[in-house]
C-alpha cells in the first residue's frame, strides 16, 4: 500500500529516492521521509521525515544530507495516525538502524509488549518500529543475518529495506507479500516496491520472490532463502516506455488515463481476433479446446473496480458461453473456506497484480487444487507469476488511484475470454463474428463518449452539489452503477450508493427525494421498458434523474438529463455505459477541488488485508 524506494551507488542518494517516491505517492501519501549513511570514518545513519507529501519535505531536507545509499517511504496509514513521528524510516534506539517497511505484522502489539519488558522504548503507533528495535538488538555477524533473525520473529507481510550505520556498503531487503523491485544500473543499484519509480534510471530489473532477502551493493545484488542460502535470480530489460508515467500536459493523471482509452482497448484486443473462426486467440491461457471445453463453471475474483468488471465479465461468460458464472469479493473468498471443484476455472482479477486479498484467494484455490488464471495489467507481478496463465491487459502504466483504462480492457479480457469459451461450445460462427465486429467498432465508440466531455462535466458539477446519490442499473446494468457510484465516492466524497432498479421498491425507494439525485443506467435491451418503469416511480417522488442510456431510447416524457452512449452490440454495452460515469466523477470532483488522483484514505495498490 506504501511505497519504498532505496538507492545505493556513486550519486547522491537522497534526490534519487525523493525522485522515486514523488512518483510513488498513488500508493501513499500521509507521511513521507528517507534515511541516508553518511561518508567518512564513521558512518552515521541520518534520517529526516514528516506528515504530508514528497514536495514538502524536499523543500525543507536539511543542507547537509549526504549519503551515497539510502532508503526512503510514502506512508498509507494502518497502525497510528499520519504525523511525523509514524512515518518511515523507523530506528532503533542508537539510531544505527533505518527500517521501511509495506504490509502489516499481525504479532505487532506482542512484539512491542516484549521489547517494552527489555527496556525498549518504544516512540511511534507503527508496527514497524520493532523490526528496527529487533534488528538494532541482534549481535548476529552480519547485516543478513540480523535482518533474517528479526524477520523469523515476525508474523504478517512485508516488504521491507533496511540500512545500517556498520554496514555502509550495502541494503538488504526482504520481500513476503509485497513486491520489490530491484534495479540494475552502471554500478549502482536501486530497489522500489513499484516499477514506477525504476525506470527512469535503468529498465533492466529483477523481482524478489515471496521468502527471499537481498543484498544491494553498488557492485550487484544477490538473493538469499532466508536459510541464508543463494538463490538464482537474474535481471532482464522490461519493455517500458518511461515517459508514459508522466502526466504530460495533463491536469491529472485520471483525466490522461480516461483519454488513453480508446489507445489501449486497441492495444488488448491487437492480435487476438479470428474474424475467419468468430473466435479469440488467448494462448496465454494454455488450454487446448478440450481443456476448454471441460470447463463447467467460472468464478471470478477481485476486489473494489476489479469485483464490479468481474461482475460484468461473468454475465458476459454466461450469456455467450452458457456456463454458469459469477464473480465474488477476493476479500471475503479464503475466509469462508470454499469448496475448490477440478471443473472450475477461477479468474484472479487485478491491475496491479499486487492485491495481496486478490493474490491469497489465488494461493488457496491453487492449494487445494484448483485452476486459476490471471487477468492482470503489470507483466512480471505476484499475481501473474503465481497463476503462470492468463491474460495480460496491455492497458499500459496506470497511476491514478480510480482505474479507469484497466478495467476498460478488463472487460475487453473477459469479452475475449467469453468469447474462446463459447465458440467451443453452442456460440455460433455468426455470432463470433458479429461481436469481434463490435470489439473492433469499441475504440471508437469510446472515443465518442469522450468527445461528450464539456456536457458530462456540467452535469457532474449538479451532481457535486447533492450530499448523496443513487446509481441503479438492472442485469447488465447493475455492475454498471456499482462501478459508477464506486467512482463518485471515491474521488468526490459524497456519499452514492448502488441499487439494482428492481429492488428500488424494496426499501431504497424511501430515501428518494427532492435532494437525492438518482443516475439511472438504462440500455436498449429486452429490460428497456421496465427500466422506464422504475424512472417514472423515481420521477412520482420528484427524485432528479440522470440516464445514462442508448439512442432512440424512449424514456417517457420524463424530466431528466439524458446522456445517450453508442450502441454496439448489447453483450458489449456494459464497459460503453460505464465510460461516462467515470467523466461524472472526475468532473465532480474537479468541481469540489479534491486531488483526483490521490483521495483521501485510498492508494494505488492495496498490498495489506
Amino acid at each position: 500500500m506504501c511505497g519504498i524506494v532505496g538507492y545505493i551507488g556513486a550519486q547522491q542518494a537522497a534526490p534519487l529516492i525523493l525522485e522515486g517516491l514523488t512518483r510513488l505517492e498513488h500508493r501513499g501519501y500521509d507521511s513521507v521521509g528517507l534515511a541516508v549513511v553518511g561518508a567518512g570514518r564513521e558512518p552515521a545513519v541520518k534520517v529526516v521525515k514528516a506528515a504530508g507529501r514528497v514536495r514538502d519535505l524536499g523543500s525543507d531536507l536539511p543542507k547537509r544530507f549526504s549519503g551515497r545509499s539510502g532508503i526512503g517511504h510514502t506512508r498509507w496509514a494502518t497502525h497510528g495516525p499520519a504525523n511525523d513521528v509514524n512515518a518511515h524510516p523507523h530506528t532503533d534506539e542508537k539510531g544505527d538502524v533505518a527500517v521501511v517497511h509495506n504490509g502489516i505484522i499481525d504479532n505487532a502489539a506482542a512484539l512491542r509488549a516484549g521489547l517494552a519488558d527489555d527496556g525498549v522504548t518504544l516512540t511511534s503507533d507503527t508496527d514497524t518500529e520493532v523490526l528496527a528495535h529487533l534488528i538494532g538488538r541482534s549481535v548476529a555477524e552480519t547485516l543478513e543475518e540480523r535482518v533474517v533473525e528479526a524477520l523469523a520473529a515476525v508474523e504478517g507481510t512485508y516488504g521491507i529495506a533496511v540500512v545500517h550505520a556498520d554496514f555502509p556498503d550495502r541494503i538488504v531487503v526482504a520481500r513476503n507479500g509485497s513486491p520489490l523491485i530491484i534495479g540494475v544500473g552502471e554500478k549502482e543499484m536501486l530497489v522500489a516496491s513499484d516499477l514506477a519509480a525504476l525506470v527512469r534510471h535503468t529498465t533492466t530489473v529483477a523481482h524478489l520472490a515471496d521468502g527471499e532477502i537481498a543484498t544491494l551493493t553498488p557492485a550487484g545484488f544477490t538473493t538469499f532463502r532466508h536459510d541464508l542460502t543463494r538463490v538464482a535470480r537474474t535481471a532482464a530489460e522490461v519493455d517500458v516506455d518511461p515517459t508514459s508515467y508522466d502526466a504530460g500536459d495533463h491536469e491529472s493523471f485520471m483525466r490522461k488515463e480516461m483519454l488513453e482509452q480508446p489507445a489501449a482497448a486497441e492495444r488488448v484486443l491487437r492480435g487476438r481476433l479470428d474474424e475467419r473462426f468468430g473466435t479469440a486467440h488467448l494462448g496465454g491461457l494454455e488450454m487446448d479446446p478440450r481443456e476448454t471445453r471441460a470447463v463447467r463453471r467460472v468464478k471470478v475474483l477481485g476486489c473494489g473496480s476489479a469485483y464490479y468488471v468481474g461482475q460484468m465479465g461473468a454475465s458476459l461468460i454466461e450469456e455467450l458461453a452458457r456456463i454458469p458464472a459469477d464473480a465474488e469479493a477476493a476479500s471475503e473468498f479464503r475466509y469462508r473456506n470454499p469448496v475448490i471443484e477440478p471443473d472450475t476455472l477461477y479468474v484472479a482479477v487485478s491491475q496491479s497484480g499486487e492485491t495481496v486479498d486478490t493474490l491469497l484467494a489465488v494461493q488457496e484455490i491453487q492449494r487445494k487444487g484448483g485452476r486459476v488464471i490471471g487477468l492482470v495489467n503489470v507483466v512480471g507481478s505476484a499475481i501473474a507469476r503465481e497463476c503462470g496463465a492468463g491474460i495480460y491487459l496491455h492497458a499500459g502504466p496506470e497511476v491514478a488511484v480510480a482505474s479507469t483504462k484497466a478495467l476498460t480492457n478488463m472487460f475487453l479480457g473477459f469479452s475475449l475470454l467469453a468469447l474462446q469459451l463459447g465458440r467451443v461450445r453452442d456460440l455460433s460462427v455468426a455470432d463470433g463474428r458479429r461481436l469481434i465486429a463490435g470489439l473492433q467498432a469499441l475504440p471508437a465508440a469510446v472515443e465518442e463518449v469522450l468527445a461528450q466531455e464539456d456536457a458530462l462535466a456540467a452535469v457532474a458539477q449538479r451532481l457535486a452539489e447533492a450530499e448523496s446519490l443513487f446509481f441503479v442499473g438492472r442485469v447488465r446494468g447493475f455492475p454498471v452503477a456499482r462501478e459508477g457510484a464506486q467512482k463518485f465516492k471515491e474521488i468526490s466524497y459524497r456519499h452514492a450508493e448502488a441499487y439494482q432498479t428492481s429492488e428500488l421498491k424494496h426499501g431504497p425507494l424511501a430515501l428518494i427525494s427532492e435532494e437525492v439525485p438518482t443516475v439511472a443506467v438504462v440500455p436498449d435491451d429486452e429490460l428497456t421498458e421496465r427500466n422506464v418503469a422504475a424512472l417514472h416511480e423515481i420521477a412520482a417522488r420528484k427524485g432528479p434523474l440522470v440516464v445514462v442510456t442508448h439512442p432512440g431510447v424512449d424514456l417517457g416524457g420524463l424530466d431528466v438529463v439524458r446522456i445517450d452512449v453508442p450502441h454496439l452490440e448489447r453483450e458489449l454495452d456494459p464497459i460503453l455505459l460505464t465510460i461516462p460515469l467515470q467523466l461524472l466523477a472526475y468532473h465532480a470532483a474537479k468541481h469540489l477541488g479534491h486531488d483526483i488522483d490521490k483521495p483521501r484514505n485510498l492508494a494505488k495498490s492495496v498490498t495489506v488485508e
